[in-house]
């Protein structure tokens, strides 16, 4: 009788993994239909402007949050079968470094008015039979980042993903169906 039990235990579990296969699958599916590529890193301005590394948060480290984000965003403004592949050709974050304040500051992100994010990126929207609906290039720039609310928010990188967002929101307003 026990192993009974055990036997339909164990098949219930097998047609829980095989019922959740087909979910993963369309999960992996519905990312891959974003992709985000990126410049070289050394040729990158955040790059080029801090050689000497300072702050806490790596070009790796960045690269990858920021490519989330937009993969986040996008997928949510897809249609289905549509597909977004994205450049990153350049990027500065919001705010920056002033040495001149001394060693005990070197690692400090000034947040001025004259260090607003900017991002030059290149994307290409392509439908479910693999024709492009549109490409461009979109020079992202959010000038007034520090008159704009934002949430009690510590994300340190806060500025750049709302510069993504908004460029989201605004460039594919209309192409869910």
């Amino acid at each position: 009788m026990a192993t009974k039990q055990v036997f339909h235990g164990v098949m219930a579990a097998f047609a829980m993994v095989f019922a959740a296969e087909p979910t993963m699958a369309a999960e992996a599916n519905a990312a891959a239909n974003v992709t985000v590529a990126w410049a070289p890193t050394d040729t990158l301005s955040e790059v080029k402007q801090n050689q000497t590394r300072r702050g806490w948060l790596r070009p790796e480290d960045w690269k990858k949050e920021l490519a989330a984000e937009l993969n986040k965003r996008a997928q949510a403004k897809l249609s289905p079968g549509q597909s977004l592949e994205v450049t990153i050709d350049d990027i500065k974050l919001a705010g920056d470094y002033e040495p001149w304040h001394g060693p005990d500051a070197q690692d400090i992100r000034f947040m001025k008015d004259i260090y607003p994010p900017r991002i030059d990126l290149h994307y290409k929207l392509v439908d479910a039979d693999g024709r492009t609906i549109r490409e461009r290039e979109s020079k992202l720039r959010d000038l007034s980042y520090l008159q704009r609310v934002v949430p009690t928010d510590t994300d340190p990188l806060r500025y750049d993903k709302r510069l993504i967002d908004d460029w989201i929101r605004r460039e594919f307003r209309d192409d869910k169906a």
